[in-house]
């Protein structure tokens, strides 16, 4: 086990980097769906089925990028090199994913979906390799599940902040270089002016950048492979890893906790423009109800995060994942059964929330452990590759939830020009806020039953693990 105490610096820089991979996510996840829709000009259809097509041929994708950064050398090592490498296309890539060509129809959905592609391809190349950074930094359990914290921390702060400026800045530069005199202030809903998206967007992408390069600097690999890796074959890699039990049920259930963020994310900013339909901006921030509940949710998805390793270390991973998404799923039902009162809506995303923070820290920290599994079972970690099939369900599952968003506003007739949507619209956006996510929180559940990896059973594998490279040092 490595035992070289991780640093606060360490600590921090490498949450750095994952505050940054959020910041832009969180734009993908919470607003690409409105922007597509009311910004760039494509039909909710259209945008749920670009969504699905792009993320999930980039999710396989995922797969040769962890292969391919677990066979880096460099004098840097082998995940923390993407960091420097691609930190400047990550943010380059996001401007031009959100600029608004004055194309027709059809150049302008072919122009969407090779600048979302682009911007899928780009976050893998960085986010993988930063993910599976976390298996190289410590083999120990309980710093990862600190690591882990720190990462997840850094996420929501990310993401807060991304709901802090994102309004804000759109409404400014509509304002002051896209030609709209008078900026909104009175309704519910961000400005949907080309030029506010795109210099917003890469304002953003600066702070990205720089977090990107101090994570680089502020972190260091540690964990070396027991064997040799040299003409290792990628098809055993792969063997290997399909028959590993533990990965199938975190890939399964990990898919299914992401369709929850992913569909309550997706339908956020109709459901409070056509359902709540509460006019309000807080006074000297431009933030809209809309804003202000992503805030809440976020700001309570911290919370959930920094105490899931205290109470994880408490109860056990297992356990503690399965209370929190079942929590998650019955606080999240009652959101079809509130008026549109917007103090209840608030408190009930604010524990929602709490219970959602729990969750992904915790699937991290598994991922890790399932490297340690397959090292004592095959003798290779592979531990880029099992990250990034995290990272590809992650992907799958915002895929599969922004397609099924944009597929289920089309079923229920959304119309983009209506001045008010019809009362099936309303009726669906209901229901894609709170029971559809419901319904994946219960096979997140069932899932994880049977989920074999106890703390005990990490324990003992840790232990054998130290065993075989002590044997190893001294031959």
């Amino acid at each position: 086990m490595t035992t070289e105490k991780i640093g606060l610096r360490e600590k921090i820089g490498y949450g750095f980097g994952d505050a940054a991979s959020s910041m832009f996510w969180k734009i993908f996840g919470m607003y690409s769906l409105f922007f597509y829709t009311d910004v760039f000009g494509i039909t909710a259809a259209a945008a749920g089925t670009m969504f699905l097509v792009a993320r999930l041929w980039d999710s396989f994708f995922d797969v040769f990028v962890g292969i391919m950064s677990d066979r880096t050398k460099t004098r840097w090592g082998k995940y923390r090199p993407y960091l420097l490498w691609f930190a400047i296309p990550f943010a380059v890539m996001g401007v031009i994913t959100f600029y608004t060509p004055d194309f027709g129809q059809t150049g302008k959905l072919i122009y969407a979906y090779v600048t979302y592609s682009l911007m899928m391809i780009v976050y893998s190349l960085i986010n993988v390799p930063y993910a599976s950074l976390l298996g190289s930094i410590t083999s120990n359990p309980i710093e990862r599940n600190t690591l882990s914290s720190y990462r997840m921390s850094f996420a929501f702060i990310g993401s807060f902040v991304t709901f802090m400026l994102l309004q804000p800045l759109v409404d400014f530069y509509a304002g002051h270089f896209g030609g709209e005199t008078i900026i909104k202030t009175t309704e519910n809903s961000i400005s949907t002016n080309p030029t506010g998206w795109v210099l917003g967007v890469g304002t953003i992408g600066v702070v990205c950048v720089i977090l990107f390069l101090l994570c680089f600097s502020w972190t260091k690999e540690r964990v070396t492979q027991i064997e040799s890796e040299e003409n290792v074959s990628v098809k055993q890699d792969l063997k290997n890893l399909f028959h590993n039990s533990p990965w199938w049920i975190l890939i399964g259930t990990g898919l299914a906790a992401l369709l929850f963020n992913a569909i309550r994310d997706s339908v956020a900013i109709y459901y409070f423009r056509d359902y709540v339909r509460v006019n309000y901006r807080m006074a000297g921030t431009g933030w809209d109800m809309t804003t202000i509940y992503f805030l809440v949710g976020q700001a309570a998805n911290l919370i959930g995060v920094m105490a899931a390793p205290a109470v994880s270390a408490k109860y056990g991973k297992k356990r503690t994942y399965m209370i929190s998404i079942l929590m998650a799923g019955i606080l999240s039902t009652g959101f079809y059964f509130v008026p549109n009162n917007v103090p209840l809506i608030l408190v009930l995303q604010f524990f929602t929330s709490i219970f959602a923070g729990y969750v992904l820290p915790l699937l991290w920290s598994m991922f890790a452990d399932i490297v340690d599994h397959q090292e004592l079972t095959t003798g290779r970690r592979a531990t880029g590759l099992i990250f990034s099939s995290s990272s590809m369900s992650q992907k799958l599952g915002w895929a599969l939830g922004a397609a099924l968003s944009g597929w289920i506003l089309a079923i229920f007739n959304y119309n983009p020009q209506a001045a008010q949507q019809a009362v099936e619209t309303i009726f669906g956006e209901r229901l894609m806020i709170s029971i559809f996510p419901a319904f994946c929180c219960l096979l997140t559940f069932v899932g994880m039953l049977f989920y074999p990896l106890s703390d005990k059973k990490v324990k003992e594998i840790i232990e054998q693990l130290d065993q075989k490279r002590a044997k190893s040092t001294i031959q």
